[in-house]
């Protein structure tokens, strides 16, 4: 990564790790869920210590095995988890944040996003967050598939300038938050938090990716990664399995020269004018 850093600061100046944990998918098959669970142990051992779920994953079940996850391991874990936009009024969202932690048996999340934007105003949900803020439930607030737009908007209301992260699908294939979402953050110092890095595993099959990959003796799906980190995003690529979440740590030490990426470049064009938002 050229010597790029391997955390990545938060608005308040805290910093976090710039390669972290993410669960979609994962507590939805009761075989799975010994090798889930000690994944994410592996990954907090390799300093993967963001850990991102979801009331949505599995209904719970998500939430559920993480906290079996990090039981005993909690102040070591950067937790984060989201509410969705059908119970983001203001009391709707403090039950969702107390039902999340009580199955993530924990007594705080140090992140709680907006999973994506819905009819309830931005403010009722932000007056919630900050409630929330104050009794020590959440340490810090975010959103997610929020577009150069919805930033705007929320930035407008009166502590909405308090948003710590946007969440967003992002890697070398779908690139159109380079436009304007991207730069619109990094102004303002709110990092970007990319989800699906790898696109959920279905790699491209291009040459390029596939060269820069044996020049490195890596895989492709660690140029993927290691390409979205030296973005200046963080990620949280989901790992089900020990030797993939040790695949994904491996990534952060990949440096990728300036050769890699103009090739990299070439096949997969970053975007010249305004792309809607991608979302999965």
């Amino acid at each position: 990564m050229s010597g790029a850093p391997d955390t990545i600061p938060l608005p308040s100046g805290e910093r976090i790790p710039l390669l972290g944990q993410g669960t979609w998918h994962i507590g939805d098959h009761a075989r799975r869920r010994a090798d889930e669970i000690a994944a994410l142990r592996r990954g907090l051992d390799l300093g993967m210590t963001v850990v991102d779920t979801a009331e949505m994953y599995g209904s719970g079940a998500s939430e559920e095995l993480v906290g079996e996850a990090i039981a005993g391991r909690r102040d070591e874990v950067f937790l984060v988890s989201k509410v969705l936009p059908g119970h983001a009024d203001r009391g709707g969202t403090i039950a969702a944040c107390e039902d999340s932690l009580r199955r993530l048996g924990t007594d705080r999340l140090d992140l709680y996003l907006l999973h994506w934007r819905g009819r309830i105003p931005l403010e009722e949900t932000l007056e919630a967050f900050i409630e929330l803020t104050e009794s020590g439930k959440i340490r810090h607030w975010g959103v997610s598939n929020f577009d150069a737009s919805d930033m705007t908007d929320l930035v407008s209301i009166p502590g909405g300038d308090g948003v710590a992260v946007n969440q967003v699908l992002y890697n070398l294939t779908r690139r159109g938050v380079e436009y304007d979402l991207m730069p619109w953050c990094h102004r303002r110092d709110i990092p970007l938090m990319a989800y699906s890095p790898i696109e959920q595993g279905r790699l491209p099959r291009t040459g390029a990716l596939r060269e820069v990959a044996r020049a490195h003796d890596a895989t492709p799906a660690q140029v993927m990664l290691a390409w979205v980190l030296r973005q200046g995003a963080m990620a949280i690529p989901k790992a089900g399995r020990v030797d993939h979440v040790e695949e994904n740590r491996a990534a952060l030490d990949l440096e990728l020269t300036s050769e890699d990426l103009a090739a990299l470049d070439r096949a997969f064009p970053p975007p010249t004018g305004p792309v809607p938002l991608d979302v999965l």
